[in-house]
């Protein structure tokens, strides 16, 4: 994601960034995203194990209705 931005690219935007928000704002910014990143990870983490173990329980019914 970050190698199509570009270095200079992604020093311009955290230029803009200090001109709207302001060096007081961005810390605040940052914990804010950094912490909506770890849920969002969470979260995808979660569907994947309820998908793994509804995937498990499917192939052990299909065990069980063969034998």
């Amino acid at each position: 994601m970050l190698s199509s931005i570009g270095i200079p690219g992604l020093i311009l935007i955290l230029i803009i960034a200090l001109v709207i928000f302001g060096p007081s704002k961005l810390p605040e910014i940052g914990r804010a995203f950094g912490r909506t990143l770890t849920e969002f990870k969470s979260a995808a983490k979660d569907l994947t194990r309820d998908d793994d173990e509804g995937k498990d329980k499917g192939a052990e019914e299909a065990v069980k209705r063969i034998n």
